[in-house]
């Protein structure tokens, strides 16, 4: 009899539970339905059209002008970086090894071409130095003993054989001056300065100056005093800054619409230029699977700073419209894309639809005739203008 009574009760609350839930349903359904109806009889109320006097419009610089034909500029935005002129950029390295005993630029500084940059001491250039001297100085002798010899030689004084033996001793001094000065011209050294090593004093024989062979900024300096220099170190990087390259990754499907010689306009932050396309490389990078695109620009104000993220603009195509109209002019009502059309009663939105576009401009494939007048400049504010509410509202 307790489990007649427990399943009754039980029965009950769900009957009721079931009524209230029914209840809850059908008020929303009547509030969302009383909603829906109360939105289309507004959108019925609002005016269909915006009127204006002439002193309006020309408060808010609003412009018209009939529908026609015009030409549209289809561009590809290609993201990219600003890098380096690699083509005037010097890695200065030392020719001979040694201890650094003076740095006289740091980075960031500007050079001059032949500046001295540094200074090392070099056991290996005194060598080289005494090498050179060593052998001028037994070129020398082997010279005057040659010429004492031809002379004993011509009078019948003394034997050919001693001539000959003198002219060859004076032909192996010849060749080892000229192997030693060439050593010396591999580490820098000109024909003046070998002109005058001799009178120099010897601590200087020791004394490599590292000197920049372009005009430039410091980029990169990796030296400190007292550390040992090996020939293949790298204690400066030297850019020329005057130019620099804007590296553009192109995506695979882009690469047909792009090519060497074409115009790009580059934009990093608030800086604008122009420039042309004179490289592309032939292979795609592996991970981005986008190919590199080098436009070279002018940078003699330092602004363009290497590392800044950039985007360049290309025109890839050149086409005519029948209807061409600023995106300016194109306002949302509702899900749609509108142009205030210039009628008796005044501007009334008309629905268009669009085709290729650029920032600027668009073509508009339906919706406007040739000819029609229509807003080109202060849509919006027509626009706001028909979204006030009416009087009676």
């Amino acid at each position: 009899m307790r489990k007649i009574k427990t399943s009754l009760v039980f029965v009950v609350v769900v009957i009721c539970v079931s009524a209230i839930v029914a209840a809850y349903i059908r008020y929303a359904g009547r509030d969302t339905q009383e909603d829906a109806r109360a939105s289309e009889q507004q959108t019925e109320n609002q005016p269909k059209y915006v009127k204006l006097d002439d002193s309006v419009m020309k408060q808010f610089d609003i412009q018209v002008q009939p529908a026609g034909p015009g030409k549209i500029q289809i561009h590809k935005i290609i993201p990219g970086e600003i890098g380096f002129n690699r083509d005037r950029l010097a890695h200065i390295v030392p020719k001979v090894s040694g201890v650094v005993r003076e740095v006289r630029k740091n980075i960031g500084e500007p050079v001059k071409a032949d500046e001295v940059l540094a200074i090392i001491e070099s056991r290996e250039l005194a060598d080289a130095k005494a090498a050179y001297l060593g052998a001028c100085e037994r070129l020398s002798l082997a010279e005057v003993t040659y010429k004492r010899e031809e002379t004993l030689w011509q009078k019948k004084i003394s034997a050919e054989q001693e001539y000959l033996d003198a002219k060859r001793l004076f032909a192996e001094a010849k060749i080892e001056v000229r192997s030693t000065e060439q050593k010396l011209h591999a580490l820098g050294f000109s024909e003046e300065s070998l002109k005058s090593l001799s009178n120099v004093p010897e601590t200087s024989y020791i004394r490599y100056e590292i000197t920049s062979p372009i005009d430039g900024t410091i980029v990169e300096k990796h030296i400190v005093l007292g550390e040992m220099l090996k020939e293949d170190s790298l204690p400066f990087v030297v850019a020329d800054l005057s130019s620099v390259w804007v590296n553009l990754n192109i995506h695979q499907k882009d690469l047909p619409y792009i090519q060497t010689g074409q115009e790009v306009a580059v934009t990093a932050g608030n800086l604008q230029t122009q420039g042309t396309i004179t490289y592309i490389s032939s292979e795609l990078h592996e991970e981005t699977r986008t190919a590199m695109a080098r436009v070279e620009i002018s940078n003699k104000d330092r602004r363009w700073r290497p590392g800044l993220f950039a985007t360049g603009k290309i025109t890839v195509e050149d086409v005519n419209v029948g209807i061409l109209a600023p995106k300016d002019a194109i306002v949302l009502l509702g899900s749609q894309n509108c142009i205030f059309v210039k009628t008796d009663k005044g501007f009334e939105p008309q629905a268009v639809v669009m085709g290729r576009a650029n920032d600027i401009n668009v073509e508009i494939t339906s919706g406007l005739r040739e000819g029609q007048e229509y807003v080109t400049k202060g849509a919006f504010t027509l626009k706001s203008e028909l979204n006030k509410p009416t009087e009676e509202e």
